[in-house]
């Protein structure tokens, strides 16, 4: 599949993504809830025979809630549209997927990091037979973590647009996990939904 900015001058990536979110199946106002939804629903949820809630009792890193963020997300559109809606099954899968098109299939990037988003090493290189395909949506998150002064962290950014497999920036060292994405990326290919002020 071809990238849909192939041939566009960097000036005209944000007039793409606009284009791509308007014609996406769920609205930029509908994602929005949905995430912060579920960021509530992280806090409101009781843990273990003796009702644990996170941000009272427990106090998990920011991968933790990465991983909730992801579960939740998908659960919630499966939810709402159970027809149109799921969470991924198997490796070729996206992090939410449409099952009526793929294309429209969302990568979830969730970070604690004030406005990047990363990947593993995996997004910088060429995707292989049978694994999900880097190239598509992406909704980005990035939130506060814990600290001692802060035992309730809000959402900071959430921004939803098109990336490229060939945007992620690989580390140069070969025992670097992480990629990144340059700053006009960032900037022009993942559009602001909300921003913390």
């Amino acid at each position: 599949m071809s990238s849909p900015y192939e041939g566009l001058a960097e000036s005209a990536w944000q007039k793409k993504t606009e284009e791509l979110i308007k014609k996406h199946p769920l609205s930029t106002k509908e994602l929005l809830e949905i995430v912060m939804g579920s960021w509530e629903s992280i806090f409101s949820s009781k843990l273990g025979m003796r009702g644990f809630y996170i941000g009272k009792d427990i106090f998990p890193k920011p991968q933790i809630m990465g991983f909730l963020l992801h579960e939740l997300i998908p659960l919630e559109l499966k939810n709402r549209y159970p027809k149109e809606w799921r969470g991924d099954k198997d490796s070729a899968d996206k992090d939410i997927v449409c099952i009526k098109d793929t294309s429209y299939s969302i990568e979830v990037k969730t970070s604690s990091n004030p406005s990047h988003i990363y990947g593993n090493r995996s997004f910088a290189q060429k995707t292989t037979k049978g694994k999900k395909d880097k190239s598509g949506y992406y909704l980005a998150i990035n939130f506060e973590s814990f600290a001692e002064n802060r035992p309730r962290p809000k959402i900071k950014l959430v921004r939803f647009g098109w990336l490229d497999s060939n945007d992620w920036i690989g580390q140069k060292a070969e025992t670097g996990q992480q990629c990144r994405l340059p700053t006009a990326v960032e900037k022009f290919k993942l559009l602001e939904i909300f921003k913390l002020t």
